[in-house]
């Protein structure tokens, strides 16, 4: 170890609903334009509900061979594909001798479902199903098969593994990737988190835990009635500050800081404490102070008992200065990604730094007594953003918390 280092972010990878590169995302969440939209790659015929934020216009034979498509998992695929274009925006070479310094985690929450579910089907299916499986079953659908391909995809020799913890697992990939690299004990880091499993089973099983919106997804308002499906990944590519610096990298954001807790509570319901603990740990991790932190990419899944709570848990963090925050829920455009949200969230915190651009939560309607504070409802707005949290509070009480930084 050669003591703490500051950590910038100097490439973003993202592919979502909104939009299949950074730019084009990033533009309709300004734009306060969504990506839900009626299920396509589902039969509607044996579903309740019909909506989700599906990636569209995506053709893997556009960015992979049919050798390397074999290989991949939808989940994989799109995770290569944001890598690819963090790292051509960060510039880094990591086949020059980088790669033994760098750290490759990805954050999923299940893996690769299409191929689970495609080998189930093929077992379990009409006429006595088949005892034959694909010889590749296996590598396609292990919940570290994304990460082990970024690593073969760049040349990635340092440590490298997967992050499962339901809806935090990529703000754990890069809470962890960043500790590794502020400790020294990387140099870089190519990390995230993706999801994949918009399929008949997982909509299936959602729609059983009641949690579903028929219709849309808003956060934070009155009347709304669930999360959102959604898929897609997000990476960022860290590095060491000083080291960004003096070869001239155009910096997008710092990553200041992680907290994590765990609730040790309930397996499903939230718990106001333990995300404000999350948020203290992070604010304290960057050296930041509460009344610094202008904006919060919530959680915001757009369920009753999550708003209220969150609402609460920044209360409880902030005191007086949370009725000065603005907090905005993304996942009213891109819909939950689950094991990506964290990451993809990130790229719209980090952006919103950037370019002083409170992204909005969309599809919001009206006021609700138990969520009372600036939700930058239905329009983005400009400010001068320094300092921003970026939040992910998972099923079984699992929480991970990012503090950002301008530069």
């Amino acid at each position: 170890m050669t003591g703490m280092h500051r950590v910038a972010i100097t490439g973003l990878g993202c592919i979502a609903a909104p939009g299949n590169d950074v730019p084009s995302f990033w533009a309709a969440l300004k734009e306060g334009r969504g990506g839900i939209g009626p299920v396509a790659s589902v039969p509607h015929d044996k579903l309740n509900i019909r909506i989700a934020a599906e990636v569209r216009d995506f053709d893997p034979a556009r960015h992979f061979d049919e050798r390397k498509l074999m290989l991949l998992d939808r989940f994989s695929q799109f995770t290569l594909v944001a890598a690819r274009q963090a790292v051509a925006q960060s510039g880094l070479d990591f086949k020059s001798g980088l790669g033994r310094e760098t750290a490759a985690i990805i954050g999923t929450g299940a893996g690769g479902m299409n191929t689970i579910e495609d080998a189930y089907t093929r077992l379990f299916g009409g006429n006595g199903g088949s005892s034959r499986q694909i010889p590749l079953t296996i590598p396609r659908l292990m919940i570290s098969a994304a990460s082990s391909h970024v690593t073969m995809e760049f040349g990635i020799t340092g440590p490298s593994f997967a992050v499962s913890s339901a809806c935090s697992s990529a703000n754990h990939a890069l809470g962890e990737a960043f500790w590794m690299v502020k400790s020294g004990r990387a140099r870089a880091a190519v990390c995230g988190g993706s999801e994949a499993c918009i399929t008949f089973g997982t909509m299936k099983a959602w729609e059983a835990l009641r949690v579903l919106a028929p219709d849309a997804c808003r956060p934070f308002s009155g009347g709304r009635k669930g999360m959102v499906l959604g898929e897609g990944a997000a990476v960022a590519v860290l590095e060491r500050l000083d080291e960004a610096k003096a070869r001239g990298a155009a910096i997008i954001a710092e990553l200041a800081g992680f907290g994590m807790t765990a609730d040790a509570g309930d397996i499903v319901q939230p718990s106001e404490q333990g995300a404000s603990d999350a948020m203290n740990l992070a604010l304290k991790d960057g050296g930041l102070k509460p009344e610094e932190i202008g904006y919060v990419n919530a959680h915001g899944t757009g369920t009753l008992a999550n708003d209220a709570t969150e609402t609460r848990a920044l209360k409880r963090t902030f005191g007086a200065h949370a009725a000065k925050l603005m907090v905005s829920s993304t996942k009213s455009m891109h819909g939950h990604t689950l094991g990506a949200a964290g990451a993809v969230e990130l790229v719209a915190a980090a952006m919103a730094l950037k370019d002083g651009v409170a992204p909005p939560t969309a599809n919001y309607q009206r006021p609700d007594p138990a969520c009372d504070l600036d939700y930058v409802p239905n329009t983005a707005r400009q400010a001068k953003i320094g300092a921003a949290l970026s939040n992910s509070f998972a099923f079984g009480g699992l929480n991970a918390v990012l503090a950002l930084r301008a530069v």
